[in-house]
């Protein structure tokens, strides 16, 4: 393929003098300038010469696309971006990490050649990256950062990320290595906006018809006893007392509201970090893209100050993936991605080149019934043109030799229909069901059986599952954020893209502010379904919590049980997972394989084998009107419905998987993902 873009080269002595610039640190005068235009909007996209429609586009596939900090030459991302452009994918994402010799045991320590962190050489193969793949009709996103926590070699020990005990948070299997930085403190403003301009300045601008995400991945920062300067000050002015002596015994179970203060004010913290990322992106022509998932706060507010909230699996289960549909929804947000097939059979690269399509679909399949309307592929190596011999240690294989390879094409069609689907109109909406962020907070760590080495503590929301109760509705997560956002009238609850008909709350403990919104909206004549008598969270007690609490309780639409007269979307025993979403004249419905409920990290090879017909007879219900249907699932399919002008019909989906082989575990595998 010829290179349309050869002659849009940025000439070096503009790289070098932006370079330069880049390495000074950033004044408080540019940032607040910055900060004010964070509400300016990117121009609007134009019809890419390549034919395909940057709306429509939306529906393919992304791929991570990793580069191994190496030379990476202009014919080597010629045929990598060829490759999946053929094989149906809508975009990549840059993420640049380590050289290959990082990860040999003992680590090889040998500097490797390549174009340096930022500078006008890596600027250039960048620049020419994202205009390359724009001509293709492909969207480039980029990791804003090496790695994942954000950091490097230019952040100063100051400006790292530490604990209570004053330890700093190195990075190590970066694009410098075998230098070493630091992760940057994601408490303090000061320290992280620094970063995030030097980055953005780093970086192209952004002149393609497609437009540019900024990328953040899962929370890796630890959170141990997270530790920022003058913490304590703004704790003791919030909370009236001293946290330094507590830190020690903080997760002692008697300690628990004190855990539960310092949690709120990380989270505070942390929400405005996600809120400064979306803002500086978007002030700089991009958007923003992002995983909430690990990190230390309210994890539905952190989700909805990203442009579009990204899931994952198989670290985390499907069922996780509700959290971020749930934010995308009450902040009026059109895309929710998932960050899919991580680690499929076991962390970190079981089965790699092995991977079977039937499996995939089984978790993709799962990921669009909890709310999912666009698949981002992890992942694709950077290989040398007409090679394919790098791996990426924690993933699925995307290249000409993977076993996916000559299936990929169809599946990637199959990927895009039923996204195409699910990103048409508004989300279905019913139930809204309060999300027990008090609860977790003041948990502490888990149990070690439900430990993984990377997530210790409840706060994560790892095992928050909607209830069974609400089975056949379309329940939604939300927060004291969004009941104090939502307004109730004409018998419903509005918030974002949402109308609820009753509130669920099964918790043990609630904030103060939390249950003065519910009381409002309960007032109001929402029906509230608090299934038992909440404890008050925090040190800080209200004098007014029992009283209040009594007047939720006498109030003629609050009861203990799900008792109300609606009736769910889909009305049957053991209703499929199901996801709806409606436009003015039509509902559509995506029902998964029944086997792809509950899926567990790690999925069994072979654990979509199926040679069964199931037969589930349902109801559907949607506007005072009455679908009786058997949804007839044939092995490895799911089924899509449409429903028009009273008409219930039928959405061919058809792609099949190839008869996926099942494997036994072998006797000695090694969970090592499990803390011993």
């Amino acid at each position: 393929m010829t290179d349309a873009w050869e002659h849009k080269k940025t000439s070096s002595g503009k790289l070098k003098k932006r370079y330069q610039l880049n390495m000074i640190k950033t004044s408080f005068k540019t940032i607040i300038f910055f900060l004010l235009f964070s509400a300016c909007q990117a121009p609007q996209l134009k019809q890419n010469p390549s034919g395909d429609n940057p709306d429509t586009n939306s529906y393919k596939p992304l791929a991570r696309y990793w580069w191994f900090a190496s030379e990476i030459k202009k014919k080597d991302v010629r045929y990598n971006l060829n490759w999946l452009k053929e094989n149906g994918f809508g975009g990549v994402e840059l993420a640049w990490v380590y050289p290959l010799n990082a990860r040999k045991k003992p680590v090889d320590t040998v500097y490797t050649p390549r174009q340096p962190w930022l500078s006008p050489a890596w600027q250039e193969i960048v620049e020419y990256t994202m205009h390359y793949a724009d001509s293709l009709g492909l969207q480039c996103d980029f990791t804003l950062g090496t790695l994942w926590p954000f950091g490097d070699s230019y952040v100063l020990p100051e400006q790292a990320s530490r604990n209570f005990s004053g330890d700093i948070q190195t990075m190590r299997l970066t694009w410098e290595h075998p230098k070493q930085g630091y992760v940057v403190d994601h408490l303090n403003r000061k320290h992280y906006l620094a970063y995030l301009r030097r980055m953005i300045d780093s970086l192209p601008d952004p002149g393609t018809e497609f437009k540019h995400a900024g990328f953040i991945d899962s929370w890796e920062v630890k959170t141990e006893l997270l530790w920022t300067d003058h913490l304590d000050d703004d704790f003791t002015s919030i909370y009236g007392y001293d946290i330094k002596p507590w830190m020690d015994q903080l997760y002692e179970p008697e300690n628990r509201d004190v855990l539960y203060d310092y949690r709120k004010l990380i989270s505070e913290k942390v929400i405005r970090f996600y809120a400064d990322f979306d803002s500086i992106l978007r002030a700089s022509g991009f958007q923003s893209r992002g995983q909430c998932s690990g990190a230390p706060c309210d994890i539905i507010s952190a989700y909805a100050n990203i442009a579009i909230p990204e899931g994952e699996a198989m670290l985390y289960e499907p069922e996780y993936n509700q959290i971020p549909a749930s934010a995308a929804l009450l902040s009026d947000k059109k895309f929710v991605t998932a960050e899919t097939f991580t680690c499929l059979y076991g962390w970190p690269d079981n089965y790699m080149r092995q991977e079977q399509t039937a499996d995939l679909k089984l978790v993709a399949d799962a990921l669009f019934a909890n709310g999912i309307n666009r698949i981002v592929w992890h992942g694709k190596p950077h290989n040398p043109a007409d090679y394919d011999t790098v791996n990426f240690y924690a993933t699925v294989h995307l290249g000409k030799e993977g076993a996916l390879a000559s299936e990929l094409q169809a599946f990637n069609g199959y990927l895009s229909e039923v996204s195409a689907f699910m990103q048409q109109g508004e989300p279905y909406t019913d139930i809204a069901v309060y999300l027990p962020t008090e609860d977790a907070w003041m948990k502490g760590e888990m149990p070690k059986e439900k430990q993984f080495i990377w997530a210790k503590e409840y706060y994560e929301m790892r095992y928050i599952y909607l209830p069974e109760v609400l089975a056949g509705f379309q329940p939604t997560w939300i927060n004291n954020e969004f009941l104090q956002k939502a307004s109730y009238k004409d018998g419903k609850l509005y918030c974002g893209q949402g109308t609820f008909s009753a509130l669920y709350v099964g918790t043990d403990h609630l904030d103060i502010s939390t249950l003065l919104s519910i009381l409002k909206l309960a007032r109001a004549g929402l029906p509230v379904c608090l299934t038992h008598r909440p404890e008050q969270a925090g040190t800080l007690k209200h004098p007014g919590w029992d009283r209040f609490v009594d007047q939720l309780l006498d109030l003629p639409h609050v009861s203990s049980e799900f008792d109300f007269n609606i009736t769910p979307l889909v009305q049957g025993e053991k209703c499929p997972p199901f996801r709806a979403r409606k436009t003015d004249n039509s509902l559509f419905i995506f029902f998964a394989h029944p086997n792809s409920k509950g899926l567990k990290f790690p999925l069994e090879y072979g654990q979509s084998f199926t040679v069964d017909t199931i037969v589930i007879p349902v109801t559907i219900h949607y506007q005072n009107q009455e679908y009786p249907v058997d949804l007839t699932f044939l092995p490895y399919r799911a089924l899509l419905y449409s429903l028009e002008d009273g008409k219930l019909k039928q959405v061919e989906l058809s792609f099949e998987p190839k008869t996926p082989v099942v494997k036994p575990r072998p006797k000695d595998f090694e969970e090592r993902w499990l803390v011993k």
